[in-house]
Order: C-alpha cells, then structure tokens, then sequence
C-alpha cells in the first residue's frame, strides 16, 4: 500500500537554507551518502559480528539514466525506520539551526546538524531510497521524494539486505554524472573511511576498431586503457587503513613517505614528521608532518586535513590546531571533537583548548627529541624549520618555554649554537650581545671585523627574524639581551693604543661635515682592531629596524638616515688625512671615503652612484700626475 505524507514541518523552510548556504560546497552531499552507507554497515557489524561476505559500498555512475547511486549492503531499514529517520527530519535542533543561520556567515554549516540525506537534494530533483532491513521477515521499503519536502512510500521489490539512494541528477549539476569528477569527491572527502568504497561507472565506452585478420581471434580484444579501467574499478577508491591509525612502531621510513605524497599529491618528500597517537586524555590519532618551508614562508602552503572517525571534515581548522602550525602539512582524527556545534563554539570549548595544546606539546617534544638525540641531523633541518620554530615561539608563549633550549643560532661560518652555547663561546668578547648580519655577502667587510676578534656573527636574513629578535630582547625573559648588525656598534672592535689620540676630534668633525654638507653628521675616533680599515658608518640599530619594520607593513615613512661616523685612529689613512693641508682634495677624500663605507652594507643607487664613479675617475687622476 502506496502512502503519501509531509516529510516535517521544518522542510519547507530547511531546504531553501539547505541549498542556499550549502552551495560553495555542495559536492559535501557525497560525503554525507557514503557516510550513511558505512554507517549502515558498521551498526550490522556490531550485531552480526565478523561476516564472511565484503562489506562494503558502491557508487555508480550512470549517465545515460541521469542518476548517481549509492548502495551499501549494510543494515538496512525497515517501513518504522523510514518513518523514523526519513520522514521525521531528525535534526540534532532544527529551530537552533534556523535561528543560528539566518546571517551571513555560514561557514562549518555542513554535517554539524543532521542534515545527512537531505543534502542530496542540493544536487537531485528526485531522490528515491531501496532498503531491505536485515531483519528476519522484514518488508521491502521505496521511498520517493521530489522536493526534499513531500514523499510517497510503498513495499518495494529489493531482495538483498541493504539500501540503495537514487539520485536523478538535476540538469545544472550534470558534472556530478562524470566519474572523473565523483571520484575527485570521494577520494577527498572518502579516501580513509573504514568501509571499502567502489565507484563504477557505466558511462558509454568509445567504440574500439574492430581487430584485423592477423590478430589472435582466440584471445578477448581488450586495449590497456580498457584493462586499466577494470583493474581500477576492482580496487576500492578509500584506504581503509591509514598509517596514522597505526602504531608507530609498526610504520615504515617509506609508509610515512608514501602517505604524505599521496595525500598532498607532491613528489617531494618531508624533511620529518611527528606522530600522534594518543588514547588518553585524549582519543586522537594523527601525522604532522614538516616541510621543506621557504626562506620566509610568504604563501607558504601548509595544510593539515581533520578527520572524524575516518571522514575527511575540513582542511585547517585553526580552532583545534594552534594558528603557527599550519606551516605544516598532516592528518588528524580527532573521534570526540565535537563537530554537531559551530565554529564560534569550538573557540571557546575548553576541550578543543586542551587538545590544541596537546599537540603543540607534542611537537615541542619531537623537535627537542631530536636535538637531544640527533643534534647533527637536526641541525640539517633547522634552515628549512627555523622560520617556522621562530614563529611558533613568538606567537605561542607554551611553546617558546617547551623548545627554548632547542632554539639554534647559524653562524656566518655554518656552525649551529644554542643562545647558552653562543654566550660561552663568546664571553668576554659580546657580553650580552648577540652580533648578527642581515646580508652577509653584502656586510662581508663589517663581518670579517668581528670573525677576525674571535666573535661569532650570527645569520638573521629571513622575514621572521626581525620580529624574533624583538620577542628575544623583551618577551623571552633574557634581560639585557641585545641583537646587534655588525654595522650598528664597535664596541667589541676597539683596542686600547696611543695611535692617532693627538687627532683633533673637532677638526675631523668640521672636515667630514663640510666635504658631506651634512651638519648634524656624528663624527667619532676609536681605534680599531683592523688597522686597514680608515673608517666605519655605524646606524642606529632600533632606528633602522624601526624603519625596516615600517616599510614591511606597507608604512614607507621618509626618515632621513643617522649615521655615526668611525674614524680609526690607528689608521695611516686617516691620519695623513688629518695633516693634509689641501683642503680641496682632503673633502674629495672624505667624500669617497664615506661612500665606500656606504658601499660595504648597500649599493649606491641614482645620482650617488654617479658621484663616486666621477670621484673614482678625478682621483686616478690626481694619482695619475703625481
């Protein structure tokens, strides 16, 4: 007997809101039937136990009929079942899902409200359910809607336990009748269920050329494509058993590779990878993995993909893995994430605080394992994760106090310290400062300065640094730590001798402010160890980070540059400049003499440039009629 009826009276509002918001994703209707399929199979293994027969689900397509199938040969349902979880729409709360949508912000709507089946009608103008309960003497139930909305429902002719969803394609969703296309879906959202899915597609083969009279008749005329055809659709499109549900110790070197090339479809490998598996307090399994991240990671494509049970949720969902993290790429199943609520809720949910803490500990823990255990292979690593480690301390307090001591510093000659190893070795020499060059091809010459007195100059050339080295001075709780360019300061380049103390500082001073037309030029003498070197251009360190920092978000302000001025007093240079008494060819000199010191950190550009090349021509010259 054929019965008619009104499926709920949420419907008619629910399935304008259904195919409005759920549009940008609306291929999530896969999702939610192969769910329900496996579902079904999962609740007949906890009844039947283990069966004999492949358990398992199939999505077909069929072009030619205009319809995309789902069938499982689970539990089935009975004619009360339909009535049940069909008719009576069961929405974990359809009137807290209306009134929580009706804005304009419906990320994270999909899957958090039950609305499991009645996603198929984004997708369907008529959707049709074959079920056969596996209870003894059950009837047949086929169910039909058009609408989402109402439905007929009769005895149906199924004669196999399960349940089969028909879904008429509607004509503007046409590309869900593309077998390319279903198993991109499935293979996204459905990769790692623990039911094996299928896809067969009874597309309409191209027509192969009939074989010549030479071939072998004897044998079937079947084209590689043809086999690779058959060969793929006798495999399952999911991996029912990912690595990370495994135990690490039962995992390969090469499995963990593999995984990570097929879930991010790269032929690179990841430099390391950190894996969770954890059953208290938490019930989370999971692989974060670490790649090669570039020198300042600006679109920097971390991805870390969240599972439910197997089922694929969403790609970064920054409320349960800590923002700094993302740089990385990986898996989490996370069964007890409370995924039926929305976003807003999981910012405040104090379990989802605890389970992101939890994994940064536990990344925290890999990392100072490895230097602990492997400082040498760690090492090899820290170019391509320092950027990441940097921003992870600064944007995590937790995590800077958990991998401080694992925290390396590179030098110019490619040796790796701890902050504690670079005081050691340079006690006496820096004091509490930590030198450092920006571009060490570049500031070469300021560079050798310090290698020469015994100092170690630490590499800082990436983005991340400049920020770093601020949240090291005053938020790291290394009082009086300072990070200082080896153009910003001399104090550990000086020497104590009576070479060139009888130069007249305020004469020095008028001379170099003349010859550069600057009068607020800051002019000092000091002896310098490299007796070589006549002068130095020393600029204020937080000034030019102020103005670096500034021109990085975008706020150019015109500060005009400060230098201070060194001369070396131990130099010859700058004491036969002090006793020349052609006062024509001593501004010359000092005009060159402060370029080439501009030179040694920055190039000069426009008309400066031109300046020093006609300056280097007038003095050949003069050298020259000498």
């Amino acid at each position: 007997m054929q019965t008619k009826g009104n499926i709920s009276i949420h419907a008619q509002n629910i399935m304008p809101v259904i195919k409005r918001w759920l549009y940008s994703d609306k291929d999530i209707f896969i999702r939610e039937l192969v769910s329900n399929g496996c579902d079904a199979i999962t609740k007949l293994k906890m009844i039947k136990g283990d069966m004999e027969e492949e358990l398992k689900v199939t999505v077909t397509v069929d072009p030619q009929a205009g319809e995309l199938r789902f069938t499982d040969n689970g539990i089935g349902m009975t004619h009360e079942e339909v009535e049940k979880y069909i008719n009576q729409v069961a929405f974990s709360s359809a009137e807290e899902f209306l009134k929580n949508y009706t804005g304009e912000d419906k990320g994270g709507i999909i899957g958090h409200f039950g609305l499991g089946f009645y996603s198929a009608f984004m997708a369907a103008d008529k959707v049709t359910i074959d079920t056969l309960s596996f209870q003894e003497g059950a009837a047949p139930v086929l169910w039909e809607s058009e609408d989402g909305m109402e439905f007929t429902m009769q005895e149906g002719g199924r004669t196999e336990r399960g349940t089969t969803i028909t879904l008429h394609i509607l004509e503007e969703e046409k590309e869900f009748l593309d077998a390319f296309r279903v198993r991109q879906v499935l293979e996204r959202y459905c990769g790692y269920m623990a039911t094996p899915i299928y896809l067969e597609d009874l597309s309409p083969k191209e027509a192969k050329p009939a074989p010549s009279a030479s071939d072998d008749e004897t044998e079937p005329h079947v084209t590689g494509t043809e086999e690779e055809e058959k060969q793929e659709a006798q495999k399952p499109v999911n991996d029912t058993h990912p690595l990370w549900l495994k135990n690490p110790r039962d995992c390969t070197e090469e499995e963990y590779k593999e995984t990570y090339r097929k879930l991010f479809h790269t032929f690179e490998d990841p430099l390391f990878w950190v894996h969770l598996n954890v059953d208290y307090p938490f019930n989370l399994k999971g692989i974060l993995y670490f790649p090669r991240i570039k020198k300042d990671f600006g679109g920097q494509d971390g991805q870390i993909k969240l599972f439910n049970r197997q089922v694929f949720v969403a790609d970064n969902i920054k409320e349960v893995i800590p923002e700094f993290l993302m740089l990385l790429k990986g898996a989490i199943d996370c069964p007890d994430l409370p995924l039926n609520v929305s976003r807003s809720f999981l910012q405040n949910d104090g379990y989802v605080k605890r389970l992101s803490a939890h994994i940064t500990k536990k990344v925290a823990d890999k990392l100072n394992g490895l230097f602990n255990t492997e400082r040498k292979q760690y090492e090899t690593y820290w170019d391509d994760i320092h950027p990441f480690v940097k921003y992870g301390c600064i944007r995590d307090q937790k995590f800077f106090d958990l991998v401080k001591g694992s925290l390396l510093l590179k030098s110019t000659a490619g040796e790796y310290f701890t902050l504690e190893e670079y005081k050691a070795r340079n006690e006496g020499k820096a004091e509490k400062k930590i030198y450092y060059t920006t571009e060490a091809n570049r500031q070469a010459a300021a560079v050798a300065l310090y290698v020469n007195k015994g100092i170690d100059v630490i590499v800082l050339d990436t983005l991340i640094d400049m920020n770093f080295m601020s949240f090291m001075e005053f938020g790291s709780g290394n009082d009086g730590l300072q990070f200082v360019r080896v153009d910003a300061d001399v104090s550990g380049l000086t020497e104590d001798t009576e070479e060139g103390k009888d130069i007249d500082q305020a004469q020095m001073e008028k001379l170099f402010r003349d010859a550069l037309n600057d009068q607020e030029l800051t002019v000092k003498l000091e002896a310098l160890s490299d007796k070589e070197l006549p002068l130095m251009l020393l600029e204020d360190e937080q000034m030019r980070r102020y103005k670096e920092m500034s021109a990085m978000y975008g706020q150019a302000f015109d500060f005009p540059a400060k230098y201070t001025l060194i001369l070396n007093r131990a130099c010859d240079t700058v004491r036969g400049l002090a006793a020349m008494e052609d006062e024509e060819t001593a501004a010359l000199l000092c005009r060159h003499l402060f370029d080439l010191a501009r030179l040694s950190s920055r190039p000069l550009e426009a008309k400066d440039l031109q300046d020093f090349i006609a300056r280097s021509n007038q003095l050949i010259a003069l050298l020259a009629r000498k």
